[in-house]
C-alpha cells in the first residue's frame, strides 16, 4: 500500500483524525460550556492554530494528490521519475510546514479576553477565546487565506481533472479503434496494459469523487467566514442566514473528516480488499495452512494482489500503474518472504 497516491491519502487522513480526536472534544466542551475558557491563553492559541493548520493543509493534500494522479494519468512516463515515494513524502512535509506557517498571523489575532462592563468592571466568569485584535486585520487575512487555500485550488483542482478527463476519455477511444482493428487482445501483455488503464481510471474516478465531496463540505465552512469579514452592518435578515450557514458548516465540517473512508470502501476494491486482510490478520495467520494451498495462491507485495487460477496462467492483479508485477506460477516457492 505504500504508493505515492497513497502517501497523500494517509497526510490527509491525520489531518482528519487531528479534527476528530482533538477539535471535535473543543468543539463540544464550548457547546457544553461557552464560557469560561478555561484552557487560558495557551489552549486559545492551540485550538485556532489546530483549525488553521488542518483547513490549509487539507486543501494542499487534495491539490498535491491531484497534481500527482494528473501526471500519472497525462504524462505516464514522466511520472516514472517524479511520481515516487521519496517526492510525496518531501511534498506532505512541505504542505505541513506551509499550513502552519500560513496559520499564525490568524492565530496571533485570537486570545483570551474578559467582558468589562462601565462601572462594574470585570464581569466574573465571562472569559472567552475570541478575537482581540483590530477586526480589519482579521477581515483583510481570512479574505486572503480563502482565496490562497480555498478559490486558487479548487480553480486548479478543476482544470486539472478536466484535462485527466479528456485524456481518459482519448484513451478509451483508441482502445475502441484497436479492439475493431482486430488487435492481438489475448497476449499477455495486452491483458496487463488493459488491467492497468482500467485500475488508472478507478483510482482516478475515486480521486475525483473524493475531491468534489471535498469542495461540496468546505464550501460552507469559507462561505461563513467570508460572511464575516465582509458584512459590517448586520441586519436581522442578515443575522438569520449567517446562523444558517454557520448549523450547515460546522456539520458539513466534521463529515468531511469522517466521509473519507466511507468513499474508499464504495469505490476501491484494493481498499476493501487491504481493509479486510487487516482486521482479519490474526484470523489469516491461524489459517496459514489454508494461504498456501497450491491451488489458490496470495501474495502481497507492496499494493499488488496476484491470484493464480489453474488452467489460466494470466494473474489477475488489482494494481496501481507504478506497482511490481509478480509472476504468480511462482508464488508458492516465495510466499514465505512476502507473508
Amino acid at each position: 500500500m505504500r504508493t505515492p497516491t497513497n502517501y497523500y491519502l494517509f497526510s490527509l487522513a491525520i489531518s482528519d483524525l487531528l479534527v476528530l480526536l482533538l477539535g471535535m472534544p473543543l468543539e463540544l466542551y464550548e457547546l457544553w460550556s461557552n464560557y469560561p475558557f478555561l484552557f487560558g491563553s495557551s489552549g486559545c492559541s492551540f485550538k485556532t492554530l489546530l483549525f488553521e493548520t488542518v483547513c490549509f493543509a487539507s486543501i494542499l493534500n487534495v491539490t498535491a494528490l491531484s497534481v500527482e494522479r494528473y501526471i500519472a494519468v497525462v504524462h505516464p512516463l514522466r511520472a516514472k521519475y517524479v511520481v515516487t515515494r521519496n517526492h510525496a513524502k518531501k511534498v506532505i512535509i512541505t504542505v505541513w510546514v506551509l499550513s502552519i506557517l500560513c496559520s499564525i498571523p490568524n492565530t496571533s489575532l485570537i486570545g483570551i479576553y474578559d467582558l468589562n462592563v462601565p462601572g462594574f468592571g470585570v464581569v466574573p466568569g465571562s472569559t472567552m477565546c475570541t478575537l482581540v485584535k483590530p477586526r480589519w486585520i482579521y477581515n483583510l487575512i481570512i479574505q486572503i487565506t480563502t482565496i490562497f487555500f480555498f478559490f486558487l485550488p479548487m480553480g486548479t483542482i478543476s482544470i486539472l481533472y478536466l484535462l485527466i478527463g479528456l485524456q481518459l476519455k482519448k484513451e478509451k477511444m483508441l482502445q475502441v479503434l484497436e479492439a475493431k482493428s482486430g488487435g492481438d487482445g489475448d497476449s499477455y501483455q495486452s491483458v496487463r496494459l488493459q488491467q492497468e488503464k482500467s485500475r488508472r481510471r478507478q483510482v482516478t474516478k475515486m480521486l475525483f469523487i473524493l475531491v468534489v465531496v471535498f469542495g461540496i463540505c468546505w464550501a460552507p465552512f469559507h462561505t461563513e467566514r467570508l460572511m464575516w469579514s465582509f458584512i459590517v452592518n448586520w441586519s436581522e435578515e442578515m443575522h438569520q442566514m449567517f446562523s444558517f450557514v454557520h448549523i450547515i458548516s460546522g456539520v458539513l465540517f466534521y463529515l468531511s473528516s469522517a466521509v473519507n473512508p466511507i468513499l474508499y470502501n464504495l469505490l476501491s476494491t484494493r481498499f476493501r480488499e487491504m481493509f479486510k486482510e487487516v482486521m482479519c490478520h490474526g484470523r489469516k495467520k491461524r489459517l496459514g495452512s489454508r494461504r498456501s494451498s497450491p491451488s489458490v495462491t496470495r501474495v502481497t507485495t507492496r499494493s499488488t494482489v496476484c491470484e493464480h487460477v489453474p488452467g489460466n496462467g494470466l494473474p489477475f492483479s488489482d494494481v496501481d500503474e507504478f506497482d511490481v508485477y509478480v509472476e504468480c506460477e511462482n508464488v508458492p516457492k516465495i510466499q514465505s518472504s512476502f507473508s
